[in-house]
């Protein structure tokens, strides 16, 4: 019976962080994406049921590794917290004998966007749903009264590390209605160009 309640408290603390944690995940899931993905500065709490000295609080270094006790390094950018909590699990179990694990994503921190220039805030934005262009220069408190708003430029970062893709966007076209004025849907690591 003395072991009964400190695991009973582990369960409701773990129902109670893994409740919390998904509601705040489902926020950060994109509109018609899947699952959320991963990505260096994300901050997770790594829960073990009944192992309280491996379970933590970390955050996802530049490399996309995290650190833990038993299971040493484990690549998490790139994979959901499900798909994480399933590496884990498979490195624990040279250890533990049917290791739980649970990973809740406590912070989002890699999924960003850049907006500079002619904005009234630029700076960085975190991004916790779909943002289009408008939608950031609203954010960023709008033009500034010598904004080109007819040279907008987007540099989208080089998601395989090879080169750069730049797009512009055209206020006043977008405000006719015209093709060319489309609101782009900015991805994480934009950056936007206020000239």
């Amino acid at each position: 019976m003395s072991g009964y309640w400190p695991r009973a408290f582990l369960l409701m603390a773990m129902i109670f962080f893994l409740s919390a944690g998904s509601l705040y995940a489902q926020q950060q899931v994109a509109e018609s994406s899947g699952e959320y993905i991963l990505g260096a500065g994300d901050v997770l709490d790594v829960m073990v049921y009944g192992e309280p000295e491996i379970s933590r609080t970390v955050f996802v270094r530049i490399d996309g590794r995290i650190s833990l006790p038993l299971a040493g390094e484990v690549k998490a950018s790139g994979s959901s917290p499900a798909g994480l909590a399933e590496r884990i699990t498979e490195k624990l179990e040279r250890f533990l004998e049917e290791p739980e694990v649970a990973v809740i994503l406590a912070e989002s921190r890699s999924k960003v966007y850049y907006i500079l220039g002619q904005v009234a805030s630029p700076g960085e934005y975190p991004i916790t749903r779909k943002v289009t262009v408008i939608q950031a220069i609203a954010r960023a408190g709008g033009f500034r009264e010598w904004a080109k708003k007819d040279r907008i430029m987007i540099v989208s970062g080089p998601e395989d590390e090879k080169e750069e893709k730049i797009s512009y966007f055209n206020y006043d076209k977008f405000l006719k209605q015209d093709a060319e004025g489309r609101n782009t849907v900015i991805q994480p690591g934009d950056t936007i160009v206020i000239p």
